[in-house]
């Protein structure tokens, strides 16, 4: 199905892949700087990036809950940059909708102009449009501008049951805007008022549903089962034209919510704008959602019957929470990797071992086990994550995102040949730290724009824990960090004799070495551990 107006652009929104990152180079020409260096064009890429970017068109929500307020939050939470075009001021609550004030569709227009502009849009994505007129300037003026993708949320009523948009508003979506979308994302009765009334009762109806809207026109539908009759999970079902796919989720028992379908979409548009490909997004958004729900089910905010919920719970539940802290880039400061050949060469247990490396002074521990069962790695993770979380240390587990989610772990560090970190995010969700092995600056751009929370380089040195493993040296690990947006730790051969070089390359997103040998191929861990760290602050206490 081929796109049409703005959405046929060679920079429109690829379904079948992930986008790279689009960064502006500028070559400085300046006398002490070589506009030929491949450094120094690494160097200026390094220092300007372009952000990602959705631009929400929807109505505004006085109580917060909903409309362009659950967008900016969303996308805050996400990382991603949220500009707004307001359609409606509306006053409402926790008790329901007292009063919609459309936004004249001229002044409308002038706010879409404004925006598109002068910023750098990569995903617009619509919410309440309030009258035919409206629906009509969004499809002419977006067919002037160049952006990868548009997400339709097609709202017609509130979560408390009052109609914000009528039978004309249908009309213009299905006739102008949905063939025009890369995904829409209807609940049980805006698919149903999309089909002229049909009723939904099943999860076979929401897939009959699925196919009818995607004849409308949009690459994707999204049909959410929320309202289906009390099912164990809460199920919706995705359509990409060929395939249906049941995502489904534990149903959450709360009052609060108000904005999940605001949310939702505009998490699947905060991913588009980083570079996912459309099903990972939609996983990670129904996570985030989930996750939102889950840490929001007994806060109290207004008196109605259905409230608000917390869309910066990560922040909220990282300042909490005492048994569990979010990820600093300065945790890689020292990376423990545990080795289970090293641990038993040297006749100690998993737990002794992570016990000796916090106490002398790992700033962060991954659980590498290639030899252990599933179910004994996950009993074994249990037990390290107790002693790394009474020492506030983070703790890792290498590749086995399954054994990460079964043990509750920090998260996941993954290489390039295993699960992608886009599909690790979906399934840990947005809490949870992901990290990703890189050589090269094009594999620490991707990282950044799978979503990934740092990466590790090398190995910079030859290293007998990986066989045939390729080096790139300190010039290398240099180049990787200048092209990295995320904070580096350096990986591969580092011990106490050659640590300080690491650091010293002067790059300040490496934030860190990470090491197995230098600490578990030793009879005693906590002692070489307290010599690497001391090697590590004598660096940091040097002045700049």
């Amino acid at each position: 199905m081929a796109y049409s107006g703005f959405l046929s652009h060679p920079l429109s929104f690829q379904v079948s892949g992930v986008l790279s990152a689009r960064l502006p180079v500028t070559i400085s020409t300046s006398s002490d700087r070589n506009p030929n260096s491949v450094m120094a064009v690494l160097e200026e890429r390094s220092s300007k990036h372009k952000v990602p970017h959705v631009l929400t068109v929807a109505g505004s929500d006085s109580g917060a809950g909903a409309g362009i307020q659950a967008d900016l939050k969303t996308c805050a939470a996400l990382g991603v940059y949220c500009s707004t075009v307001i359609t409606a001021i509306t006053a409402q609550n926790t008790v329901g909708v007292q009063g919609v004030h459309p936004v004249p569709e001229e002044f409308v227009a002038e706010q879409l102009r404004s925006v598109l502009t002068d910023m750098q849009v990569d995903v617009v994505k619509t919410g309440m449009l309030p009258s035919i007129g409206i629906v009509k300037t969004l499809c002419r003026i977006l067919k002037e501008f160049r952006v990868r993708a548009l997400v339709v949320d097609p709202v017609m009523a509130s979560t408390s049951g009052d109609v914000l948009a009528g039978p004309s508003i249908l009309a213009g979506l299905w006739k102008e805007l949905l063939p025009m979308a890369v995904i829409v994302t209807p609940n049980l009765k805006e698919a149903s008022a999309l089909l002229g009334g049909v009723q939904l009762a099943t999860v076979d109806d929401m897939r009959s549903a699925a196919k009818s809207i995607h004849d409308f026109g949009p690459r994707y539908v999204l049909v959410k089962g929320g309202d289906l009759p009390a099912p164990l999970d809460a199920v919706d079902v995705f359509f990409d034209g060929e395939n249906f796919h049941e995502l489904r989720a534990a149903r959450i028992k709360t009052r609060n919510t108000h904005g999940t379908g605001c949310t939702l979409a505009s998490c699947i548009a905060a991913e588009l704008a980083k570079g996912s490909s459309m099903l990972p997004a939609v996983q990670v958004a129904k996570r985030y959602v989930e996750t939102a729900l889950d840490y929001s089910k007994d806060i109290v905010i207004g008196s109605g019957p259905q409230g608000p919920f917390d869309h910066l719970f990560k922040l909220k539940r990282n300042v909490c929470s005492s048994s569990r802290r979010g990820f600093n880039p300065n945790d890689l400061l020292l990376y423990a990797i545990t080795d289970s050949r090293m641990n038993k060469k040297w006749g100690r247990s998993i737990t002794d071992a992570v016990k000796a490396a916090i106490e002398g002074g790992a700033t962060i521990i991954q659980l590498r086990e290639k030899e252990a069962e599933t179910r004994e790695f996950v009993e074994l993770a249990k037990a390290c994550l107790e002693i790394s979380r009474s020492h506030g240390v983070l703790l890792l587990i290498n590749d086995r995102v399954d054994v990460a989610l079964a043990s509750d772990a920090d998260g996941v560090h993954v290489g390039q040949s295993d699960m992608s970190p886009r599909i690790a995010r979906a399934l840990l969700g947005p809490e949870k730290i992901i990290g990703v092995s890189c050589k090269t600056p094009e594999q620490a751009l991707q990282a950044w724009a799978d979503g990934a929370d740092y990466i590790g380089c090398g190995g910079v040195f030859p290293t007998s824990t990986k066989a045939n493993n390729l080096t790139v040296g300190l010039d290398g690990l240099k180049t990787v960090c200048l092209s990295s947006k995320l904070p580096v730790v350096a990986i591969g051969g580092i011990g106490v004799g050659n640590a300080g070089s690491v650091m010293e390359i002067g790059v300040p997103n490496l934030k860190g070495i990470a090491v197995v040998s230098a600490l578990f191929d030793r009879e005693c861990v906590s002692s070489e551990t307290k010599k690497l760290h001391s090697v590590l602050m004598d660096v940091l206490s040097m002045p700049k």
